[in-house]
């Protein structure tokens, strides 16, 4: 039977299981959490990134959810410096150009309030002379750094970004995977029902 683990990824820690980097800092991997072998994660998640991780040892569901062409949706919450407009945010929908590509059309949202996050070790950097503001960003691909790419693009650098669901499926079988009962740094394995909408994706 595959395994499947749901993992609340902290900042600062590696999206791989050693550091092949010759870094002698000792930079935490998912081997300082996660003790299972032959696992690995759906996508990935930058050094200075958090939250929900999908771990795997089926091969092909781990490429169908992984590859870009397959559109499975990742939903963000997302600090700016700043308080976006409403160009901005609609450039950031409609998709903007980051070097030689353009970003497909994203769902952005503005926050009304902070969301319920557990702190960050070591916190962001906060300047009293500049306010911040909270985003929900769905992508349906995950190029290298790119919500950070495309906030910075518009004029609003990201200050903190956290994934907080992946969606699987489509139509009647759609289903989102999140980080509810997970704390930084947990993991579980995935319930009978969500197993269920992982496997239906084969099919």
């Amino acid at each position: 039977m595959y395994k499947y683990i749901l993992f609340y990824k902290p900042y600062n820690v590696l999206c791989q299981f050693t550091d092949n980097s010759g870094d002698k800092t000792n930079r935490q991997t998912l081997k300082d959490f996660i003790d299972i072998p032959h696992v690995y994660s759906v996508g990935r998640l930058d050094l200075d990134s958090e939250g929900l991780l999908l771990l795997t040892d089926n091969g092909p569901l781990q490429h169908r959810l992984g590859h870009r062409q397959f559109a499975h949706p990742r939903t963000y919450w997302v600090q700016v410096e700043n308080i976006p407009d409403e160009a901005a945010l609609n450039r950031l929908r409609e998709g903007v150009k980051i070097e030689d590509y353009w970003t497909r059309k994203a769902s952005v949202i503005k926050l009304p309030t902070e969301p319920v996050l557990p702190p960050r070790n070591p916190p962001i950097r906060y300047r009293k002379s500049i306010p911040t503001c909270w985003l929900e960003i769905t992508l349906t691909e995950g190029r290298n750094r790119q919500v950070r790419r495309m906030t910075a693009a518009v004029g609003y650098p990201t200050l903190r970004l956290v994934r907080v669901a992946m969606g699987i499926g489509k139509g009647k079988n759609e289903f989102q995977l999140g980080l509810e009962g997970l704390e930084p740094g947990q993991w579980r394995e995935v319930t009978e029902i969500e197993r269920k909408a992982l496997e239906r994706n084969l099919i």
